[in-house]
């Protein structure tokens, strides 16, 4: 392993190198002395840093805002996405059998970032670790505007939380040619009055019903 290439990758000088070549060992590859440990603290790291720079960057949000947003950012795939320049899969020691399996292979690089996260805090301190995470993350943080609840899934959740049930949906009316119909959806939860929403699919309709529904019952 060439470990000044993988450093310069990173931009971080590891005073341990141990600790690098260590987040870079897979378990087929070393039983004893692989990234196993390192992955398990560094989706610690990884999860503390991110869900700090949501509150921070959406103060606004609510527990579940958050938490869908987190869940969209810490997850294997995106560990997998956000890693991909590092090239690690030139980096990491396996046996050459766990290569084998494409998705094999996209864990195992997911787990291997999260090791040389866990390595970074551990060598360099969190400080140098969150400056880490935000820069292989930043695209991602700001793109994270795009993962919010939709006015469906809020009803829903907020139905379900109160009146341990689900809110009803009916459609009312189906008009207009078929390659430009026009539904109107009607919605209502235990205790409200019904609302109507109208769209172009029976799906925005329905969204369009549960955001009227929400704003009246004062939940956005």
């Amino acid at each position: 392993m060439q470990i000044e290439q993988i450093e310069k990758k990173l931009k971080i000088k590891f005073k341990n190198k141990r600790l690098l070549h260590q987040s870079l060992t897979h378990k087929s590859y070393d039983k004893n002395d692989n990234n196993e440990k390192l992955e398990f603290l560094g989706d610690r790291v990884l999860g503390f840093v991110i869900a700090n720079k949501l509150i921070e960057l959406y103060p606004d949000d609510k527990e579940g805002a958050l938490d869908k947003k987190l869940a969209s950012l810490v997850n294997k795939k995106k560990c997998y996405e956000v890693c991909g320049f590092l090239n690690l899969n030139k980096f990491v020691k396996t046996s050459p059998s766990s290569t084998n399996n494409n998705n094999i292979e996209t864990k195992i690089i997911s787990d291997a970032c999260e090791a040389i996260i866990g390595a970074v805090f551990l060598d360099q301190g969190i400080k140098v670790a969150e400056k880490f995470i935000l820069y292989l993350w930043s695209s991602e943080l700001k793109n994270s505007i795009v993962t919010k609840i939709d006015a469906k899934t809020r009803l829903q959740e907020f139905s379900l939380k109160k009146f341990k049930v689900l809110p009803v949906y009916k459609l009312i009316e189906s008009k207009g040619p078929n390659h430009k119909p026009i539904f109107k959806i009607k919605v209502k939860i235990k205790n409200s009055e019904p609302e109507f929403g109208v769209g172009s699919s029976k799906k925005t309709a329905e969204q369009n019903a549960a955001s009227k529904l929400l704003k009246k019952i004062d939940i956005i």
